[in-house]
Protein backbone atom coordinates (compact mmCIF):
# COMPACT_ATOMS: atom_id res chain seq x y z
CA UNK A 1 0.00 0.00 0.00
CA UNK A 2 1.30 3.23 -1.09
CA UNK A 3 1.82 5.84 2.04
CA UNK A 4 0.71 8.79 0.18
CA UNK A 5 -2.34 8.85 -1.90
CA UNK A 6 -2.81 10.62 -5.97
CA UNK A 7 -4.68 13.37 -4.38
CA UNK A 8 -2.03 14.02 -1.53
CA UNK A 9 0.68 14.27 -4.50
CA UNK A 10 -1.36 16.09 -6.66
CA UNK A 11 -1.61 18.81 -4.22
CA UNK A 12 1.91 18.70 -3.54
CA UNK A 13 2.04 19.16 -7.07
CA UNK A 14 0.32 22.40 -6.60
CA UNK A 15 1.54 23.77 -3.84
CA UNK A 16 5.13 22.76 -3.78
CA UNK A 17 6.04 21.70 -7.54
CA UNK A 18 5.21 25.24 -9.44
CA UNK A 19 7.39 24.01 -12.34
CA UNK A 20 5.26 20.91 -12.45
CA UNK A 21 1.97 22.74 -11.87
CA UNK A 22 2.94 25.47 -14.65
CA UNK A 23 2.73 22.14 -17.05
CA UNK A 24 -0.17 21.02 -16.14
CA UNK A 25 1.40 17.55 -14.58
CA UNK A 26 -0.62 15.36 -13.14
CA UNK A 27 -0.63 12.00 -11.00
CA UNK A 28 -2.93 9.25 -12.55
CA UNK A 29 -2.64 6.72 -10.35
CA UNK A 30 -0.24 5.53 -7.23
CA UNK A 31 0.91 2.53 -5.71
CA UNK A 32 3.53 1.18 -3.16
CA UNK A 33 6.79 1.19 -5.42
CA UNK A 34 5.29 2.22 -9.36
CA UNK A 35 3.66 5.65 -10.20
CA UNK A 36 1.97 6.97 -13.11
CA UNK A 37 1.90 10.52 -14.38
CA UNK A 38 0.40 12.48 -17.08
CA UNK A 39 1.92 15.12 -19.00
CA UNK A 40 -0.47 17.14 -21.18
CA UNK A 41 0.81 18.07 -24.44
CA UNK A 42 0.63 21.80 -25.07
CA UNK A 43 2.50 23.87 -28.17
CA UNK A 44 4.55 25.58 -25.55
CA UNK A 45 6.61 22.18 -24.46
CA UNK A 46 7.61 22.14 -27.99
CA UNK A 47 11.14 22.39 -29.37
CA UNK A 48 12.35 23.13 -33.26
CA UNK A 49 11.36 20.59 -35.16
CA UNK A 50 8.03 19.75 -33.68
CA UNK A 51 9.52 17.28 -30.83
CA UNK A 52 8.24 17.52 -27.05
CA UNK A 53 11.35 19.37 -25.55
CA UNK A 54 13.66 16.65 -23.64
CA UNK A 55 13.84 19.24 -20.51
CA UNK A 56 10.12 18.81 -20.17
CA UNK A 57 10.56 14.98 -20.72
CA UNK A 58 13.01 15.23 -17.81
CA UNK A 59 10.88 16.95 -15.65
CA UNK A 60 7.84 13.85 -16.13
CA UNK A 61 11.04 11.41 -15.36
CA UNK A 62 11.97 13.72 -12.18
CA UNK A 63 8.30 14.27 -10.83
CA UNK A 64 7.57 10.44 -11.32
CA UNK A 65 10.82 9.45 -9.46
CA UNK A 66 10.02 12.05 -6.40
CA UNK A 67 6.04 9.72 -6.57
CA UNK A 68 7.63 6.43 -6.53
CA UNK A 69 9.98 7.50 -3.48
CA UNK A 70 7.14 8.99 -1.34
CA UNK A 71 5.03 5.76 -2.31
CA UNK A 72 7.14 4.05 -0.33
CA UNK A 73 8.35 6.33 2.61
CA UNK A 74 5.68 9.39 2.31
CA UNK A 75 6.02 12.64 2.47
CA UNK A 76 9.87 13.27 3.09
CA UNK A 77 10.01 17.17 1.58
CA UNK A 78 13.61 16.58 1.59
CA UNK A 79 13.96 13.60 -0.09
CA UNK A 80 16.08 14.87 -3.50
CA UNK A 81 17.40 13.91 -6.85
CA UNK A 82 21.07 12.71 -6.79
CA UNK A 83 21.52 11.36 -9.73
CA UNK A 84 19.55 11.06 -13.22
CA UNK A 85 19.85 9.37 -16.47
CA UNK A 86 17.64 9.60 -19.47
CA UNK A 87 17.87 7.84 -22.80
CA UNK A 88 16.00 9.55 -25.75
CA UNK A 89 14.64 6.93 -27.88
CA UNK A 90 11.97 8.21 -30.31
CA UNK A 91 10.37 11.20 -31.30
CA UNK A 92 7.12 11.86 -28.91
CA UNK A 93 3.90 12.22 -30.92
CA UNK A 94 1.83 15.69 -30.42
CA UNK A 95 0.13 13.94 -27.64
CA UNK A 96 0.14 13.88 -24.05
CA UNK A 97 3.08 11.82 -22.10
CA UNK A 98 2.42 9.03 -19.82
CA UNK A 99 5.38 8.02 -17.11
CA UNK A 100 5.42 4.88 -15.37
CA UNK A 101 7.20 4.64 -12.38
CA UNK A 102 8.75 1.74 -10.34
CA UNK A 103 11.73 0.99 -7.63
CA UNK A 104 14.22 -0.71 -8.06
CA UNK A 105 15.72 -0.78 -4.47
CA UNK A 106 15.27 1.15 -1.74
CA UNK A 107 17.33 1.45 1.24
CA UNK A 108 17.75 3.54 4.66
CA UNK A 109 19.64 6.82 2.85
CA UNK A 110 18.99 5.86 -0.93
CA UNK A 111 16.23 4.96 -3.50
CA UNK A 112 17.04 3.78 -6.92
CA UNK A 113 14.07 3.99 -9.92
CA UNK A 114 13.48 3.72 -13.66
CA UNK A 115 10.70 5.45 -15.79
CA UNK A 116 9.38 4.92 -18.31
CA UNK A 117 7.69 7.57 -20.86
CA UNK A 118 4.86 6.69 -23.78
CA UNK A 119 3.40 9.05 -26.34
CA UNK A 120 0.76 7.04 -27.63
CA UNK A 121 1.69 3.34 -27.34
CA UNK A 122 5.42 3.89 -28.25
CA UNK A 123 8.33 4.12 -25.08
CA UNK A 124 10.13 7.47 -26.66
CA UNK A 125 12.06 7.81 -23.34
CA UNK A 126 13.59 5.80 -20.28
CA UNK A 127 15.27 7.42 -17.31
CA UNK A 128 16.83 6.15 -14.27
CA UNK A 129 17.18 7.59 -10.91
CA UNK A 130 18.59 7.85 -7.54
CA UNK A 131 16.77 10.00 -4.96
CA UNK A 132 18.67 10.48 -1.41
CA UNK A 133 16.28 9.86 1.51
CA UNK A 134 17.37 12.24 4.62
CA UNK A 135 17.57 10.68 8.17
Amino acid sequence: MSKITTQQFNQIIEHELPWAADADMRLQSIESGKAVMILPYHQRSVRPGGSISGPHMMMLADACMYAVVLSMIGKVELAVTTSFNINFLRKPTESDLIAEGKIIKVGKRLAVMEVSIFSEEDIVAHATGTYSIPP
